[in-house]
């Protein structure tokens, strides 16, 4: 009786010293929970471990929320967590929304990091409105090809103002499709002007033209703004570099100039101006001239025609030699 007696005395002193070991490693994170002003029960933090959630990420988030005047149970944070969320992202977003007056709940919230937008980002895009390059330079293209209606290709770039949408970061669309709404608006603006002065004129016709599209329809972001950092005509050859147009037209037009009066100077030369129909009449007495030559050669050479006696000249003379 007295075996049994102590084997059940040790087994009793092991839990007891499980239990005081689980509460010294626990008593920090619950001394921080109690005094921070989110009590926590050690009961509380030992089913944490159990479900194998870190209690410290848990306590620390709460008394974050609680700090900046929040209050979320600790049930919530779990689920998160163990849903696969990011329970610090979540917290610092809805901080950050309490903060400047948007209206957040922890369910968006959580709904929007699930679909792995990062929500904490997207908040402070919403106060902070952020600044996209048209088009992408990261894609290896940093201007934009237009061409007006005579003619002459442009070089756009253009930069956007967005601000997220948290109503419908959850299926919008991403900022690959904001720029590339913004650049195919632009070549259509573009397309449309009669000439590529009316462009470098009034470049904020473009950006006035494309913002009233609603290019942010079924997007994540709002557009705020369009603005056309850079416009130029495209250089020579198909250049990418900037090129004066007024020097560049005038250089095209030297050269077109330049080959038309390199192909006049191969044709045979003019006499006096007579033009074409002089030397068409030339040309045609010179071919009477030559024909009247061999003619005669050849009669007298028949004798036909006696020939030409020293002294006596044309063919008066001839007639009268022979009477």
């Amino acid at each position: 009786m007295s075996g049994l007696l102590t084997v059940l005395m040790v087994i009793a002193a092991i839990i007891v010293l499980i239990f005081v070991g689980l509460f010294f490693s626990f008593l920090s994170i619950w001394i921080r929970a109690l005094t921070s002003g989110a009590p926590t029960s050690v009961f509380t933090l030992l089913a944490m471990t159990l479900r194998r959630v870190p209690p410290k990420v848990i306590i620390d988030a709460r008394i974050q929320l609680v700090k900046a005047g929040l209050s979320l149970d600790t049930d919530s944070l779990e689920a998160h967590y163990l849903a696969g969320g990011h329970v610090k992202q979540v917290v610092n977003a809805l901080i950050a929304a309490d903060k400047a007056n948007i209206e957040l709940s922890f369910q968006r919230a959580a709904a929007i990091d699930l679909a792995g937008r990062d929500v904490y980002e997207a908040v402070r895009t919403s106060v902070n409105p952020k600044v996209i390059d048209c088009p992408d330079p990261t894609k290896g293209s940093s201007m934009l090809d237009a061409v007006a209606k005579d003619g002459i290709r442009l070089l756009v770039k253009a930069r956007v103002t967005v601000r997220a949408n948290l109503d419908r970061l959850v299926g919008g669309a991403t900022e690959d499709t904001i720029i590339a709404r913004v650049g195919q608006g632009i070549v259509s603006a573009i397309g449309s002007s009669n000439t590529y002065k009316d462009v470098l004129e009034n470049p904020d016709n473009i950006s006035r033209k494309v913002l009233n599209s609603g290019l942010d329809a079924q997007t994540a972001f709002e557009i705020v703004s369009i603005d056309i950092a850079d416009v130029s005509v495209a250089g020579v050859s198909g250049a990418r570099e900037v090129a004066n147009v007024g020097a560049l037209l005038e250089t095209e037009r030297a050269e077109a100039d330049k080959k038309i009066a390199s192909g006049r100077s191969g044709r045979p030369p003019r006499h006096g101006h007579r033009g074409r129909a002089g030397n068409a009449r030339a040309g045609a007495g010179d071919a009477i001239q030559g024909h009247r030559s061999t003619g005669g050669s050849a009669a007298r050479h028949c004798g036909i025609f006696p020939q030409r006696q020293p002294g006596h000249y044309g063919l008066l003379s001839d007639a009268k030699h022979r009477r």
